[in-house]
């Protein structure tokens, strides 16, 4: 068993009892529906035949079909995958949006391989699963190392098999293919409107705000670009190149440039230039938004951070132990948790899904606005009870996360329980 899975155990045991539910709502939701373990030969560029080893986890479909997202890594592994399509399940509910959890992985180093050889695998990917997904079935979308390219070559192949064009099968597809522009910054935008909510309930308001970014990929890019375009001042941002700090406030536009061209942030031309990645967490901020991998704020360096709202972007970048130490502080409001924080990634696939559902497509702006609503009330909802459980649990520390975990939880037992599986 990975880590990972018994971590989602242990949280998911926990939600259940702090929402006072019977001990078999774990059980169920303990157990995927169904894995489907599948074998992809390719022929690779030297000739030889390559046997890939995929998989299609799908958790729970009370709400709706399964959705999560596929991901190509040398290092997955079937506990790890379970986990997630968990998780997936979770996060979903807490959205709002019709979807049960799934994902996919194949255990692949697309690294070394070429653009044929990808398409090939994704291909192979497709026809292998193509038994168990489908538009009111499961849904995939991109992970770690997929993007809307093998998207597009999973939905095309999932078109041939059936012999006509099912859009709605996968999801974050390129524009020019049923996909939507909102898609490539749903996650860091997501997250500024979840910590803009945040910052206008319990620090009076979001604009003049000062920001920090950990990570400078795809979603701290955009969630620096968003947060100034919505009034805040991002002050320091980072990769692993090396942290910017600019107490003047930073120009994401420019970053981003120089993040593209040189693949270095710290080649940004102006501010303070710090070798450590990690200076970034420390600097004086309002809030911080951590947008790189799991396990960053941990026990080792929770007691450095200065701000006083955390808004996840990142999946799983606060452990635990290091909550317990920054909700010891007195001035610290909350971890805005990734459950809840970077969910406009999947909404923004549940968006594009109804789109191609529909045959009918919204213009960039009102997507926009559809998913910052989406957010915006799942927020105030998280918050609602967060606030209602501390003043029932005064037996324990609640966190938000908590609070996000049990709506969650309650929101896949009513439906099971509605439809009389439990």
């Amino acid at each position: 068993m990975s880590s990972y899975l018994e971590w989602m155990l242990k949280v998911l045991r926990e939600s259940v009892e702090l929402a006072g539910l019977p001990e078999e709502v774990y059980d169920y939701l303990s157990k995927p529906d169904r894995v489907l373990m599948v074998k992809i030969p390719v022929r690779m560029d030297n000739g030889k035949l390559v046997v890939f080893e995929g998989y299609r986890v799908q958790h729970n479909n009370a709400l709706g079909p399964y959705k999560g997202g596929i991901r190509f890594h040398p290092e997955v592994t079937l506990e790890t995958d379970i986990a997630l399509a968990m998780g997936m399940t979770l996060k979903n509910s807490l959205a709002g949006i019709p979807y049960g959890g799934g994902k996919g992985a194949v255990r692949c180093d697309p690294k070394k391989m070429s653009m044929r050889e990808l398409e090939q695998l994704s291909r192979g990917y497709a026809r292998a699963i193509a038994a168990i997904i489908g538009p009111e079935q499961d849904i995939p979308a991109p992970d770690v190392n997929t993007n809307p390219q093998i998207m597009a070559w999973m939905v095309d192949e999932y078109s041939k098999l059936k012999g006509y064009n099912v859009p709605a099968v996968f999801t974050a597809k390129p524009p020019e293919l049923w996909g939507n522009p909102v898609r490539l910054y749903s996650t860091g935008y997501g997250t500024v409107i979840a910590a803009k909510a945040a910052a206008e309930r319990w620090m009076g308001s979001f604009e003049g705000k000062t920001i920090t970014i950990h990570g400078f990929g795809n979603a701290g890019q955009y969630a620096a670009l968003w947060a100034t375009r919505l009034g805040a001042k991002v002050v320091a941002v980072s990769d692993t190149s090396g942290t910017v700090y600019d107490p003047n406030g930073i120009d994401p536009e420019l970053a981003i440039k120089v993040k593209h061209e040189t693949g270095k942030v710290i080649n940004y031309p102006r501010g303070n230039k710090i070798n450590d990645p990690e200076a970034s967490l420390y600097v004086e901020a309002d809030i911080l938004i951590p947008a790189a991998i799991e396990n960053t704020i941990t026990d080792r360096n929770a007691g450095k951070v200065r701000a006083r709202l955390i808004a996840e972007a990142a999946n799983g970048p606060t452990t635990p132990e290091a909550e317990k130490i920054l909700y010891s502080r007195k001035d610290f409001i909350a971890v805005v948790p990734d459950i809840l924080a970077n969910a406009g990634g999947v909404i923004m696939s549940y968006l594009e899904w109804v789109e191609n559902l529909q045959w009918w497509f919204w213009d960039e702006e009102e997507t926009r606005q559809r998913l910052a609503s989406i957010m915006e009330k799942n927020f105030k909802r998280t918050a609602d009870r967060w606030e209602k459980l501390k003043e029932q649990r005064r037996d324990r520390p609640v966190t938000m996360r908590d609070a996000a975990f049990v709506l969650a939880v309650e929101r896949v037992y009513t439906a099971m329980k509605l439809r009389g599986w439990i």
